[in-house]
């Protein structure tokens, strides 16, 4: 499989694996968290790894499109680090990549509306075909049903299940 380009982003990334099963979300659906320092990148990837999902990268994320998906994977001085805020860095278990089933744009503490809005998506220099583009949410991360609404947001779309006001792009 070639990689047409790559580019390294601010993001954290989880491969659902045992954290979507009460949804019925596929088990290697990777979700990607995009946010600069400070949005709970680390803080969301750790509550859904506790819950059952399983670690690709933190804080910065190698993007690449390979047969046409958008793939995600550590780049290689980070691999299977993760920040923990007050107790500092920890080694964890992870994989090399994953494909992005879902993009969730984190905006801590603000008010956002109660269905998602359409953003650009995905980064310029990216290039993949409208059917092929993981769906954007914006979610806050610190809310404490975040974690399973991920799980749904994944479930609903890998189903074709969505019944809100936005289709997966």
């Amino acid at each position: 499989m070639g990689c047409e380009m790559s580019t390294n982003i601010h993001a954290s990334c989880i491969v659902l694996d045992r954290a979507g099963v009460a949804f019925g979300a596929p088990k290697d659906a990777g979700v990607l968290l995009l946010g600069p320092s400070g949005t709970g990148k680390s803080d969301l990837a750790l509550r859904l790894i506790w819950a059952g999902a399983v670690l690709v990268s933190d804080d910065r994320t190698d993007l690449s499109v390979r047969a046409g998906k958008l793939v995600a994977s550590p780049p290689a001085s980070l691999a299977g680090l993760i920040e923990v805020r007050n107790l500092g860095i920890a080694a964890l278990p992870h994989l090399g990549a994953a494909r992005v089933a879902l993009a969730v744009n984190l905006t801590p503490h603000k008010p956002l509306s109660r269905l998602p809005n359409e953003a650009h998506w995905p980064p310029p220099g990216l290039t993949l075909a409208a059917a092929d583009r993981p769906p954007l949410l914006h979610l806050d991360p610190f809310e404490i049903s975040t974690p399973a609404k991920i799980a749904v947001a994944v479930a609903t779309f890998a189903h074709g299940l969505f019944r809100g006001a936005v289709a997966p792009m």
